[in-house]
């Protein structure tokens, strides 16, 4: 009797686990990258939003607490080419929005290539920068070139970098006009973006947006500083950074979701079983790049009003497309922007960082050492370029200088530590150089990176905002949600690097070919 009831119990288990269809592929795959993004703020003002948003992706989706950068001075362009390429900087190339051309020594943005015109810009650009391929990239061999893949973002660096090296389309906002924009680079710049732009682009309806709060300011108490205070941010439509303005506002995301939805209705994106790509950009940052502390209503009222885009964004997918037919993955470019020194009155250790004096002062001790000449060529984002030429003209040993130079520099007030490009290129020796060697390569950084300690303010030259050094970085989310996706929270940290694989190992499609991150566990049976 024992024996017959055992064996029953094991055939319905092993029957229902048979009967169970594997998933499919899904038809479309959607990356929301939300710019700078935290958890710690998307937790804690929780109890503002609606239940279709942030509340619906917490509770239905797998979601990763505490993803980390696998290198040091990440920015939006560095953390989204990591984002979709599972590499670091020293192989993908992207080691900042802008970097030092040797060349010309001057600063150059990643995604300038004056071989390609713009669509609505004056910008050329193309992802020629890019030295390694991109989820987007991997999914158009996958489906040998039958996927669509699509980027919208309101910022040139993201919309490039997500739609990859054969994407179809990259649409941003053109900070200087207000309408979307691209690059001919990509083929396609789609006859109904060409009628939106005539009837319905942010130039058109600056003059009726309006930021205020979305909710009684009173509810707005979940940061110190205690009651929320009202605001009201207008566009000035004869101002010259309005559109700039806007792209800081969460007025931007809803932009984004209408050319989202209009791309949906007039597009074939995801109306197939050939998995197709949509990648979309939201901004999560403070206004005009202000602190936090100076802003706590409106970076609450950010996120209620994020929060109601997402669920709208949810809602659209749905509608259209079925979110059971859907991969949704939401993620963090993992930074924030830079802040500003505190106020004496706190007494908060720190100084003053000249990196110009520093330059100077260095160029001065190789001449002392190696003779006349101009050693130091130039000097950016705090590192310092060499002049390579010079020191081959007088047959001295690059390496060498790299380090007397980094042994003279150490001894500046402010300076805590300074890698040597021999050092960096000979491989890491800790934890802490393991993490420059990442965002760090050969052939667009420079021979000297300076890190200045806690608390300094970085001194820059022209009429610039000079930021303040923090070690710490907030801890930033993934999420992932789609049929087969295991629902549950995850609070060990985890590397950034590993999110493209995951997609791809989702997917059932190779890794990007830098990629040597193992993939995340996601509960999926794809």
């Amino acid at each position: 009797m024992k024996r017959g009831l055992i064996t029953s119990i094991l055939a319905l288990t092993f029957g229902s686990l048979q009967a169970q269809p594997l998933s499919t592929a899904p038809r479309l795959v959607v990356t929301l990258t939300i710019d700078q993004l935290r958890t710690d703020y998307m937790e804690a003002f929780s109890s503002l939003y609606g239940e279709r948003g942030f509340k619906r992706l917490l509770t239905e989706g797998k979601v990763y607490c505490q993803m980390e950068m696998p290198f040091k001075k990440a920015d939006r362009a560095s953390a989204l080419a990591t984002l979709y390429t599972g590499a670091t900087p020293s192989l993908h190339g992207i080691i900042a929005q802008n970097w030092l051309d040797r060349s010309t020594l001057r600063p150059v943005n990643c995604m300038d290539d004056p071989d390609f015109m713009g669509n609505y810009t004056d910008e050329s650009s193309s992802p020629s920068q890019l030295l390694v391929s991109t989820l987007a990239d991997e999914l158009k061999v996958a489906t040998r070139n039958q996927g669509l893949v699509y980027a919208i973002a309101p910022f040139r660096d993201a919309a490039i970098l997500a739609a990859g090296h054969n994407g179809n389309g990259a649409f941003w906002l053109n900070e200087s006009t207000g309408k979307w924009c691209s690059t001919t680079y990509y083929p396609e710049f789609p006859w109904w973006l060409t009628q939106y732009n005539e009837q319905e682009a942010p130039d058109l309806r600056i003059p009726d947006m309006v930021w205020a709060p979305a909710l009684p300011v009173i509810r707005y108490d979940l940061l110190p500083g205690g009651e929320g205070k009202p605001f009201k941010h207008k566009p000035n439509r004869d101002a010259v950074n309005r559109f700039r303005d806007l792209m800081t506002t969460p007025l931007i995301n809803d932009e984004v979701n209408r050319v989202a939805e209009r791309l949906l209705d007039k597009n074939d994106i995801g109306r197939d079983h050939t998995t197709d790509l949509l990648a979309l950009t939201y901004y999560a940052g403070t206004y005009r790049q202000t602190d936090v502390e100076t802003r706590p209503t409106e970076i609450q009222d950010m996120y209620v009003r994020l929060d109601a885009s997402l669920a709208n964004l949810l809602d659209l997918l749905d509608r259209k497309i079925g979110l059971r037919n859907i991969l949704f993955c939401l993620a963090s470019t993992g930074y924030t922007a830079p802040e500003y020194a505190d106020t004496p009155s706190y007494r908060i250790p720190g100084g003053e960082f000249y990196l110009n004096r520093c330059a100077t002062l260095l160029n001065m001790f190789l001449m002392a050492t190696y003779g006349e000449g101009q050693y130091v060529e130039a000097y950016h984002d705090l590192q310092i370029y060499l002049n390579h030429s010079l020191i081959e003209k007088k047959q001295l040993e690059l390496a060498e200088i790299q380090e007397k130079a980094a042994g003279f520099l150490v001894q500046f007030s402010g300076v805590d530590k300074v890698y040597s490009a021999y050092q960096l290129l000979r491989g890491a020796w800790s934890p802490d150089a393991g993490q420059v060697c990442n965002g760090f390569h050969r052939k667009r950084s420079g021979d000297l990176l300076i890190e200045v300690l806690p608390g300094w303010t970085v001194i820059q030259e022209g009429n610039v905002k000079n930021p303040s050094v923090r070690y710490a970085q907030p801890p930033t989310p993934f999420i992932l949600l789609g049929n087969g996706i295991t629902a549950e929270t995850i609070r060990i940290p985890a590397s950034i690097d590993r999110i493209a694989p995951t997609l791809c190992g989702a997917l059932h499609i190779r890794a990007p070919n830098a990629c040597e991150a193992q993939p995340l566990q996601t509960g999926t049976n794809r």
